[in-house]
This record gives C-alpha cells, sequence and structure tokens, in this order.
C-alpha cells in the first residue's frame, strides 16, 4: 500500500464558502462568502451571488454585506440598513478587496 505523495506547497483545491438564503419574494439564492470582518463589535460577511461555472459569473455581481446577530434560537443574518454603518463597513471590505476584485 503506497501512502499518497503530497507536494510541499501545493495548494488544495478551493472550496468556496456558500450558504443558501431566502429572498423577500420566497425563493431561494446561493451566495458565496467572500469575506468577513468584524467593526464596532458586530461581525458582517461579504457575500455574492454564487455562480458554479466560472463562465456564469456576472461582472456587474452586487457585494452583499451582512450583519450576524445572535438571539435565543441562535445566530442569524441580516442585511445592513443603516446608512451610515453600511457606508464605514462597505468602505473597509472595498479596501480589503480591491487587490482581488474590480469594485466600483
Amino acid at each position: 500500500m503506497a501512502d499518497e505523495i503530497k507536494t510541499p506547497g501545493a495548494e488544495e483545491e478551493y472550496q468556496p464558502d456558500l450558504m443558501t438564503l431566502e429572498d423577500e419574494d420566497g425563493n431561494e439564492v446561493t451566495f458565496e462568502v467572500i469575506d468577513a470582518l468584524d467593526h464596532k463589535g458586530v461581525h458582517y460577511l461579504a457575500v455574492v451571488e454564487y455562480a458554479e461555472n466560472e463562465d456564469d459569473v456576472n461582472d456587474d455581481a452586487q457585494l452583499v454585506i451582512l450583519s450576524v446577530g445572535e438571539d435565543d434560537e441562535g445566530e442569524y443574518l441580516d442585511v445592513v440598513e443603516d446608512d451610515e454603518t453600511l457606508l464605514e463597513v462597505s468602505k473597509l471590505f472595498e479596501k480589503r478587496l480591491s487587490d482581488q476584485f474590480e469594485i466600483e
């Protein structure tokens, strides 16, 4: 029985961090988490709609920022509705993601 040989520095296959959420119309939409950060004691996720095939990636994909909250039932996700907070967090994500993505 031969042991598997691993090449030092070989990258593992990329596995996206996916979540399926229900939109306001009751439709299920799958999103990919592309970044996360903590700001002023709140955890935020930056997500985009997931495209399984690279050819299906939308150049105009919208970045959605969600806050992670917790209640008696556990963790939940919520859209950031406060304009000032959304602007602050958006700028932080923009700074962090500008090397990987073209952000307008």
